[in-house]
């Protein structure tokens, strides 16, 4: 039987929601940051190099956070998440812009360095945010659903089946986005780096399953929590509980 978690009180105080959200906004901002700017390549046995973006290895553990948050805690307290994590990078990528505009001074030799690691183009800034902003959403959403329709079994299928959907829409809007008709990518070469990229995210939530499995089970001992989504106003628009 469903555990009676449904209408769980806005006012609730929980021991480690603060905790979960302060992850999911670190690893969302540390991949953004740190990642993009090398390019990686490891050489696989039967298959050759593979070239990829470093912070590949890292942003899909965000997905998996908002897969725990959604969980455990329910659509609308992952929402709250969602819109800290979008004002951190939104805050992170204007201090970024003005650090590196600010001119250096005559002893300091890095800023050309500076400016490969945190001087990333509107562009590319905007791409990120939108496609973050959406493929949250629906992973959160398509988690919440499907958790209500399979009455709370097989987590394994909400949170491979979520990211499958969620991770698509993020690699779908921000390649083209960041990079279509840009210079800095032959547009014929997109779609195998979308692929790729997408395959590699969807990896890591697979890979990383079994810990999932315990991070929620000891979360909704510790917590007495287990919420379903039954009359949750599932606008984004919105950070109220």
């Amino acid at each position: 039987m469903r555990p009676d978690h449904t209408h769980a009180s806005p006012s609730r105080q929980y021991k480690y929601y603060e905790f979960v959200m302060a992850a999911f906004v670190a690893v969302y901002l540390c991949s953004n940051l740190i990642g993009p700017a090398k390019a990686a390549q490891l050489d696989l046995p039967g298959w050759g190099p593979v070239t990829f973006g470093a912070g590949v290895l890292f942003f899909p553990v965000s997905y998996i956070f908002g897969d725990i948050l959604t969980e455990v805690y329910g659509y609308a307290r992952a929402r709250r998440v969602i819109w800290a994590g979008f004002g951190a990078m939104v805050f992170a990528s204007v201090m970024a812009a003005v650090v590196v505009a600010l001119p250096p001074a005559p002893t300091w030799a890095n800023q050309p360095a500076y400016e490969i690691a945190f001087g990333s183009t509107w562009r590319i800034v905007g791409a990120s945010l939108c496609a973050f902003f959406c493929g949250e959403f629906v992973n959160s959403f398509i988690l919440a659903r499907m958790k209500i329709r399979s009455n709370g079994r097989h987590l394994w299928k909400r949170t491979i089946g979520s990211t499958l959907v969620g991770e698509g829409v993020d690699s779908l809007l921000f390649y083209p986005l960041a990079f279509w008709n840009s210079g800095l990518i032959p547009n014929e070469l997109l779609a195998g780096i979308m692929l790729t990229q997408f395959v590699s995210k969807v990896g890591v939530e697979v890979l990383f399953t079994p810990l999932t499995y315990k991070i929620v089970a000891a979360l909704k001992h510790a917590e007495r929590e287990d919420h379903y989504d039954v009359a949750t106003n599932f606008t984004p628009f919105s950070i109220k509980l």
